[in-house]
């Protein structure tokens, strides 16, 4: 049985004249053997009905059964064409048609527990798994034939209005699920998206612990090394010292140096702190130690591993728009694949970087504060970076711009952490520390420095004096030259005699 559809507004059919009656039946039979169905959407104004043709097709006899989308209404036509122009209907009511009521707004929570599952879902299905249907998209538009393209963009202009409210209403959901998961960040304050809780980000991070444990289990530092117990002191003292902060003592920190020439330490966000023994060579006192492993443990206790997961999470989202419309609009493979590249560099360094650098910069703020209620001398932070950029120069790792890092360059870093040292100062009186010593290790480093590039430049120029001299000694006093040796044959026994020596005469 074929579907025929038939768009009415309260359509009266006993106000219809006979000759409108079967014109409209007539229509519905020649629709049923040329179309299929064309569902609409019923609303408070208009009544659509889905009309179908039922018995053997016949010029003078057709039955038509209408029925109403909200199964309100089902009523059945049987129309005879007999030889004189009027043509009797018979009407058979089922059931009393009325329009829908009105529709309440969904409510905000029932909103959002449809929005979670479905976040997810599309957490786990990443662009690269949606390239095939992308492909399939444009695959399709191509092989439709010219007048189904034509009758698909007049039926979206007609539409446009309804298409538009629906990116309106999905910006609004967007907009909706971003205002219900603004958190305040610890310490600073600062308004953030969090798409994932703290605590299942603590959980994830026992799993990364037991697999880092199980990849440096040969090289861990024994708890009875100096080394050891001079991190778990410190790390402890910075964790009593800033019992204030909430996050600080809702987890345990526990220690684990690893013996490696890594210049490197991080902590996981369930308090598991992982030191190398090459930072441990690179800082110069225990100061230096204090800021770094406040550092550490300011990402921790803020939560930037989940805050950089959110944000790369809806990113990723939200690109999905943008990769669907790469890949269905590129009329060749080779033009989406270069269109995806480039979209995922201006993801990458519009969003990713400098959002990365963002959290350093204020992990370097906040731990910087944590060293100073510790009791540290905070002017040894912006030392550290100081020796950190000479120590690469050193090793000629190659200076790359700062928007290409996921780090603030070594000299931004130390602008930033002068601009912070007299606060921290002002924090560290105010938690009854000892006077720090008149002498500024900032001061004392530059003098150092300068006094090696001094030594050094005086060394280059004694290089080149000796060098110029030499050459000046070999121009007055030149260098005795061989003499060529003869060909081979009768000279061959000859003694070979230099230029610079007399001849005897026989």
């Amino acid at each position: 049985m074929d579907l025929v559809v038939l768009r009415l507004t309260r359509l009266n059919v006993s106000t219809l004249t006979t000759s409108n009656r079967f014109r409209l039946f007539t229509s519905g039979i020649r629709w049923r053997n040329q179309r299929n169905v064309h569902p609409y959407t019923s609303n408070p104004t208009k009544t659509h009905f889905f009309s179908s043709v039922k018995g053997p097709v016949s010029p003078n006899v057709a039955s038509l059964c209408l029925t109403s989308t909200s199964r309100r209404l089902d009523t059945c036509l049987t129309a005879f064409k007999p030889p004189a122009q009027r043509l009797p209907v018979v009407t058979q009511p089922v059931h009393q048609f009325h329009t829908s009521g009105c529709l309440r707004a969904v409510p905000a929570p029932f909103i959002w527990l449809v929005l979670k599952p479905i976040q997810k879902v599309l957490a786990e299905v990443g662009p690269s798994h949606c390239f095939a249907s992308h492909k399939s998209i444009r695959k399709w538009w191509l092989a439709l034939p010219p007048n189904k393209k034509q009758l698909f963009r007049e039926w979206t202009w007609r539409r446009r209005w309804h298409l538009a409210g629906a990116g309106a209403g999905f910006m609004f959901l967007v907009s909706l699920f971003f205002l219900t998961h603004l958190d305040e960040s610890p310490v600073t304050g600062r308004t953030r998206l969090l798409v994932f809780s703290m605590e299942n980000f603590i959980e994830l991070a026992k799993f990364t612990s037991d697999a880092y444990m199980e990849e440096f289990k040969e090289s861990l530092v024994p708890t009875s090394d100096p080394r050891h117990q001079a991190v778990e002191l410190l790390v402890q003292h910075l964790a009593q010292r800033n019992q204030d902060i909430a996050e600080i003592f809702s987890v345990s920190w526990n220690v684990h140096v690893v013996e490696g020439p890594t210049v490197n330490a991080f902590v996981l966000p369930n308090g598991e702190v992982f030191i190398f023994t090459g930072m441990l060579e690179a800082v110069a006192d225990v100061h230096q130690l204090a800021f770094v492993l406040g550092h550490e443990m300011a990402h921790a206790l803020i939560g930037h591993a989940a805050e950089q997961a959110s944000m790369s999470h809806m990113v990723e989202l939200l690109s999905l728009i943008m990769l669907t419309a790469i890949w269905a609009i590129c009329p060749r493979d080779s033009l989406a694949v270069l269109g995806h590249w480039i979209q995922s560099k201006l993801v990458q360094f519009s969003f990713d970087r400098p959002f990365s650098r963002k959290l350093e910069a204020e992990a370097d703020q906040v731990g910087l504060q944590l060293a100073a209620k510790a009791c540290a001398d905070v002017r040894a932070g912006p030392v550290f970076w100081q020796q950190m950029e000479i120590s690469d120069q050193l090793k000629g790792q190659p200076n790359i711009p700062e928007w290409l890092s996921t780090h603030p360059s070594h000299q931004n870093r130390v602008r930033q952490l002068n601009r912070l040292i007299p606060e921290a100062l002002e924090l560290r009186a105010s938690c009854d520390c000892p006077a720090l010593p008149s002498d500024d290790p900032r001061v004392n480093f530059s003098q150092k420095v300068q006094l090696i590039l001094d030594n050094a430049k005086k060394q280059e120029l004694m290089e080149k004096e000796k060098m110029i001299g030499k050459e000046n000694a070999e121009v007055l006093f030149p260098l005795p030259q061989t003499a060529p040796v003869p060909a081979q044959g009768a000279q061959s026994g000859r003694l070979l005699a230099t230029s610079a020596l007399p001849q005897n005469s026989a």
